[in-house]
């Protein structure tokens, strides 16, 4: 598969855009009351749906514990049974005790002063946190703290690769500097993008693919419909 032989990079993603946004129209995202809640989803919805991660939030959000001075004072052992709808919840509730802990240390728990640090700085804050990885920080950087980052992830791939704007062996930083290197550097439109990515991986390019009806079906693909 040749990457790029289809003529120019940028209208073919700007083309992507189109029509998925003809489609579908704005989505929304990211579904959250509050910085803290939508921080706290993107590390339950980590290998779990959405559908899934709602019904932990929900639990917490009853407990009145969508916020990390809350659950910095919980029991991991508690926390993972409040938020087991989400999966791993063992993992899970390390992830968010990890996530706690840190904004208590290093910022008294002030999430804004956090979110205020120049990009790069927040970036490498956010990935020395363990269990959060470089999805989950562009997503926090993205949603949360309204930074033009562009969330990768398997949905995006399995897209671009089909569509042979990317090689399968690209890692996370190649696959993110296709769109952030020939796409505006817009927070709206990147917001935008990656949940109608989401959206159409949802209802047609799955790992067996459903093309027909596919805002994308006119669009040139690769035939190797057995990636991912």
């Amino acid at each position: 598969m040749l990457v790029g032989s289809m003529g120019n990079t940028t209208a073919q993603l700007q083309q992507i855009y189109d029509l998925l946004m003809a489609r579908y129209g704005p989505q929304g995202w990211w579904p959250a009351e509050t910085t803290a809640e939508m921080i706290i989803g993107a590390i339950l919805v980590q290998r779990a749906s959405w559908k899934n991660a709602s019904l932990a939030l929900q639990q917490l959000r009853v407990r009145q514990l969508l916020d990390f001075s809350e659950l910095n004072q919980l029991e991991t052992k508690v926390l993972a049974e409040i938020i087991e709808a989400a999966g791993t919840s063992k993992v899970k509730a390390r992830r968010l005790k990890n996530f706690a802990d840190f904004l208590g240390d290093h910022y008294q728990f002030q999430l804004e002063a956090l979110l205020a640090e120049p990009t790069d700085q927040l970036r490498e804050q956010l990935l020395s946190i363990n269990g959060i990885g470089p999805e989950t920080a562009d997503c926090i950087l993205l949603y949360a703290a309204q930074r033009p980052r562009f969330v990768i992830d398997t949905y995006t791939t399995r897209i671009m690769v089909r569509h042979q704007l990317a090689d399968g062996e690209w890692g996370y930083h190649q696959m993110q500097e296709l769109f952030e290197n020939h796409l505006p550097a817009d927070v709206q439109m990147f917001n935008e993008y990656h949940a109608l990515l989401v959206q159409v991986s949802k209802d047609h390019c799955r790992p067996t693919p459903r093309c027909t009806g596919c805002p994308l079906e006119q669009h040139p693909h690769w035939l190797g419909f057995d990636y991912m």
